[in-house]
């Protein structure tokens, strides 16, 4: 029996380069082993996630995406390239990126030309020699077109925005491929370089922390690092006329705001309390995750919601306090700590939303505990519908055009409030900072919380709230 080798990279392109007998062995092994070692098989076209089954992809898991971009408002064309490293789990011999609509003009990994086709979203590629398991690989695509908005199976509008003066760039949960290539799964994180080059007079906004910025010929190139993990439905790109304020925390994090100009004094009084929310849920929830924090603040009917994309949420005009404090919390629980599947989105919104109440009760509102109450009485003045929250068990949406409705943030804070209620405030709040600490910049699934919970309380007993409150149909006979 021959033993073949993992993988011959590199086979001598003579006999005269080494003794016959040698070439002769070699040769036979190659053709005992197929041509090259251990063959690979294409990585799976999704991630198997239980609402967006086609979003994800198998076989590789990708650890930074260096995004070259350039778009022009006026011709609303975007060129783009995009560098992607990521270390292969399995043996590859091909694999699938997402990419919804514009023009791919030419793929390689590790710079040898890779045979590609397109199915819908799937962008396949088949480098030049299959990949080992455990290797990391540069696949590089270049693309360019109009980017397009995607509509939410709960019709909201994602992707790629048209704004009055630019494009507003939203992910969650699978607009992040009408702009570039990825594994767009909440499960895949990755550090990012973006570079975005447009007309000179606009400014261009990204996730973490702006690096250079230049201008020539009438254009000017912006540059964006984001040195933490971010799932790629966080990642943003806010293109047009800002007014930029940069400053700091008492502890010195750099804070980074941009606010179209026509909402500017609208926003001016909630925005400069973002060092004071930042302290009061650093104090709350543990030390901030990320190395900088700010706000994008766009007109109102450019978006029709908050979203927390990472380091920087955007806001669809001006913000009041309890938004604000939402979407800064999420930074915590959900761009940090973020759901292994899109089922487990209560995990980001029940923490975000209980992070309103927990601001009210510190700042002479109501306390969590009234608010509990009242979502239970149905006489709370949020949501409109109050029937709405028992809809379904925020564990399990009813189906994807549902992971945004309120059982998810609202039955979902519902949970953390009973949680409060079992094991008392100061247990409560070593879970919550606990929570936040153990699974910083990873992913986490609602079995991961669950069993976190009964580890932190041990003797405590959670059976009724995880049957009657996280995973049961209708309302709970108690509150």
């Amino acid at each position: 029996m021959v033993s073949c080798p993992r993988r011959i990279t590199r086979v001598p392109r003579s006999s005269a380069t080494v003794p016959f007998a040698l070439a002769l062995i070699l040769a036979l092994v190659l053709t005992a082993c197929g041509g090259g070692g251990v063959h690979g098989k294409p990585g799976a076209f999704g991630a198997r996630d239980p609402y967006f089954a086609k979003m994800g992809n198998g076989g590789y898991d990708v650890g930074h995406y260096g995004l070259t971009l350039s778009y022009d408002p006026g011709t609303k064309r975007l060129t783009g390239t995009a560098e992607i490293t990521a270390r292969a789990t399995q043996n590859l011999s091909a694999f699938n990126l997402d990419l919804k609509g514009l023009d791919v003009t030419g793929v390689t990994v590790e710079g040898e030309t890779a045979r590609w086709n397109r199915a819908g979203q799937e962008l396949t590629v088949r480098p030049h020699a299959d990949l080992d398991r455990g290797e990391t690989f540069r696949a590089t695509v270049r693309y360019s077109g109009t980017p397009e908005s995607i509509t939410d199976p709960d019709t909201s509008k994602e992707g790629w925005l048209r704004t009055a003066d630019g494009a507003l760039a939203l992910g969650e949960p699978t607009g992040s491929m009408a702009w570039f290539p990825g594994n767009h799964h909440p499960s895949d994180k990755a550090s990012y370089d973006l570079t975005i080059t447009v007309p000179e007079g606009l400014q261009a906004v990204s996730n973490g922390e702006l690096t250079n910025e230049t201008t020539t010929k009438g254009r000017t190139t912006f540059a964006w690092h984001t040195a933490e993990p971010m799932a790629s439905y966080l990642a943003t790109l806010a293109i047009g006329r800002f007014d930029i304020t940069r400053s700091t925390t008492r502890s010195g994090l750099p804070v980074y705001v941009a606010v179209d100009p026509t909402q500017q004094k609208a926003s001016e009084k909630v925005l400069a309390q973002i060092p004071e929310v930042m302290e009061w849920e650093e104090y709350n929830f543990g030390p901030y995750p990320f190395s900088s924090t700010g706000a994008i603040v766009d007109r109102g009917d450019d978006a029709g919601y908050a979203l927390e994309t990472q380091t920087r949420p955007v806001f669809p005009g001006a913000p009041d306090t309890k938004t604000l404090v939402h979407e800064l919390a999420h930074q915590w629980y959900g761009d940090s700590v973020t759901p292994r599947s899109w089922r487990d989105m209560w995990l980001n919104e029940s923490f975000a939303t209980y992070a309103e109440w927990l601001w009210q009760e510190d700042h002479d509102g109501d306390t969590a505990d009234e608010i509990f109450h009242s979502l239970y009485r149905g006489d709370y003045y949020e949501p409109a519908d109050n029937k709405e929250i028992w809809a379904f068990p925020p564990a399990r949406p009813s189906s994807a055009a549902h992971i945004s409705d309120p059982p998810v943030y609202y039955r979902g804070a519902m949970v953390l409030h009973k949680i409060r209620q079992t094991v008392g405030d100061d247990t409560f709040y070593d879970i919550i900072q606990g929570w936040s600490a153990a699974h910083r910049h990873g992913t986490a699934s609602t079995a991961d919380f669950t069993a976190f919970v009964e580890k932190k309380a041990p003797g405590k007993d959670f059976s009724e709230i995880w049957k009657d409150w996280l995973y049961g149909d209708g309302k709970p006979d108690h509150p």
